[in-house]
């Protein structure tokens, strides 16, 4: 067997006995599992806000000096054409 089917193996397993645990526990455990579950999906959202915030503010710096190179360009050619006539 290669190395990938191994490790699939080994990861149905232990879902296998995850499963079999959460199956088998208390409902305070249950709960326990399940607070878990919801802060790391919170995490998760936040983490993954805070990202497309930081890709937006990026995004309008990139188009904020583009349109200044832009606009400086511009000016140039203006200067060179008021130059030439």
């Amino acid at each position: 067997m290669g190395n990938k089917t191994k490790g699939l193996l080994a990861l149905v397993g232990l879902g296998a006995l995850a499963y079999w645990k959460y199956k088998n526990s208390s409902a305070e455990e249950k709960q326990m599992v399940k607070d878990k579950f919801n802060t790391a999906k919170d995490n998760l959202n936040k983490w993954g806000n805070d990202i497309k915030d930081r890709a937006n503010n990026v995004a309008s710096q990139v188009q904020d000096k583009a349109n200044e190179f832009k606009n400086k360009a511009q000016d140039t050619v203006n200067n060179v054409q008021e130059s030439v006539n």
